[in-house]
């Protein structure tokens, strides 16, 4: 079964993808799908003895281009359709025990510009309305497989937090005649708030974040999603997200888990002086012992309580990339 089936009472899809609970699981190094094809061993998703950058299907995808028809049928109260859309994999690197943080400041420019290719050839399609890059980071987190890699998600429709953003967005231009987060982007370059500025992207920790250590990458200057993005700007994002995910790993002296996702214009466009590219990245511990969970408040009510001030874990974050006297593996970028 994969189908999308509307909630009435919220306003918004919710997507069952049944195959997906036999998908592989944690499986040891040696029968990781993720890793390089070696001769003479088992084949993998990837044909090739060594690779950089690499991008394919899911093989248990939340949507795809030719879905079955729904298992039930819809009415004008409960709608049903098919999980029409795109779910590819992207894998960041051959190495089975690297991260992201750990690989040169090259491999991640490399990996905005395949960010940036599959939002222009994914917003082509017909059936796509909102071309979504994110990594899930970490067994904390509920990965399925430990080798690094992240998805893009080509989904039918406006997810319901991009389209929350885009009608807050609307309601500020109407009121005050310009872009909220280019405005924010302003306030919070100048505030200790600020974790990274660089010439085209200011990481820091939101006003409102709503985990202890959350960090949002916006752009600078209005640019709505990847592909508008020139060349040196693509260099500074690579850049700004090495120094953040440097600083998250030194922070409790381990691999920070994290969801890190990209938020950017719709598909189909026409909401261009709406949406102001950003990459929120949201790690849930507090402290190298405690996690942060989404509990009562947040799950049932969608009211976050955050136990940490933005001011002082953007200051410890600071700290953090003050001690570093060079960022690992940024000499071979």
């Amino acid at each position: 079964m994969t189908e999308r089936r509307y909630d009435p009472t919220r306003g918004e899809w919710v997507t069952f993808a049944t195959h997906r609970q036999n998908r592989t699981f944690l499986p040891p190094a040696d029968q990781c799908p993720l890793c390089p094809t070696t001769p003479g061993g088992p084949p993998t998703e990837i044909p090739a003895a060594s690779y950089e950058l690499v991008t394919f299907d899911n093989r248990f995808p939340s949507f795809t281009a030719d879905p079955p028809e729904p298992s039930v049928a819809g009415d004008a109260l409960t709608p049903v359709a098919p999980a029409v859309g795109r779910a590819e994999v992207v894998v960041f690197t051959g190495d089975h025990d690297a991260t992201l943080a750990g690989l040169p400041v090259a491999r991640l420019r490399a990996l905005v510009d395949v960010w940036a290719d599959r939002t222009t050839v994914l917003g082509r399609r017909p059936e796509i309305g909102y071309v979504f890059p994110f990594e899930n980071k970490g067994e904390e987190i509920g990965v399925t497989l430990d080798h690094p890699h992240g998805q893009i998600y080509g989904y039918p429709d406006i997810p319901p937090i991009p389209a929350q953003e885009i009608a807050a967005a609307r309601r500020y231009r109407a009121e005050h005649g310009s872009c909220v987060w280019c405005d924010l982007v302003v306030r919070e370059e100048a505030s200790d708030r600020l974790v990274v500025c660089g010439e085209a992207f200011a990481a820091y920790v939101p006003f409102w974040a709503r985990f202890p250590y959350q960090v949002y990458i916006s752009a600078r200057r209005h640019a709505p999603a990847l592909p508008s993005l020139t060349a040196p700007e693509r260099d500074d994002l690579a850049h700004v997200l090495k120094r953040v995910l440097v600083a998250y790993d030194g922070l409790f002296g381990f691999a920070m888990p994290y969801v890190m996702a990209v938020h950017q214009e719709p598909a189909a466009g026409g909401h261009g002086d709406l949406t102001h590219l950003h990459l929120e990245l949201s790690p849930p511990y507090r402290t190298a012992t405690k996690r942060k969970f989404l509990a009562g408040s947040e799950l049932a009510a969608g009211a976050y309580v955050t136990d940490l001030a933005p001011e002082r874990t953007a200051a410890t974050l600071r700290d953090v990339l003050s001690r570093e006297t060079a960022e690992p593996n940024e000499a071979a970028a």
